[in-house]
């Protein structure tokens, strides 16, 4: 969405993004949403940018761990549909699946239950996109069990770290170099 397409209700809201220098290490700017979503309006407002271009599209929406649960939940409730959690390794009772990825400053491994029938259309939502690992392996952990990914939708995209190369096509609300 082009900066010239932000409501003001929306511009305010990216105002409340905090950019916190040198974590969870240095040289990594950090953005906090916690401003955000502290604000009922904003987190309104967001949420709705989030699900506007997919509505209508999915049948459920996953988050990832952790930022992307808040974000997921507060869309799921909006759009009337259900929540999936994408969970950190061996945070999951009995994970069904798990895809190992890349992050700017690591590796990680993520993982979900099977609990969507198959081919189910799923809305993936995060936070922020930096180099596209994290939502990499969210597309590919939902199709591995069985459902189908609609559209990838974030709060933040931070901008020439790789991201949308490595994801493709997706929805962002923020822009930030």
């Amino acid at each position: 969405m082009p900066e010239a397409a932000l409501s003001p209700a929306l511009v305010r809201a990216e105002t409340l993004i905090r950019n916190v220098p040198d974590y969870p290490q240095p040289g990594i700017i950090f953005r906090d949403i916690t401003p955000l979503l502290a604000d009922a309006e904003a987190l309104r407002v967001t949420t709705e940018a989030i699900i506007e271009p997919f509505a209508g599209q999915f049948d459920v929406i996953a988050g990832i761990e952790a930022r992307g649960f808040i974000l997921a939940s507060a869309a799921a409730i909006a759009a009337g549909v259900g929540l999936i959690p994408i969970r950190k390794a061996g945070k999951l009772p009995r994970p069904a699946a798990s895809v190992d990825y890349a992050l700017e400053y690591g590796t990680a491994t993520i993982e979900m239950h099977d609990d969507l029938p198959a081919g189910s259309r799923v809305l993936l939502i995060d936070d922020v996109l930096a180099t596209g690992g994290t939502l990499a392996a969210g597309r590919e952990l939902v199709e591995r069990l069985g459902s189908h990914v609609v559209g990838i939708s974030v709060l933040f995209e931070i901008d020439g770290l790789g991201g949308r190369e490595a994801v493709g096509d997706l929805h962002t609300v923020f822009h930030s170099a």
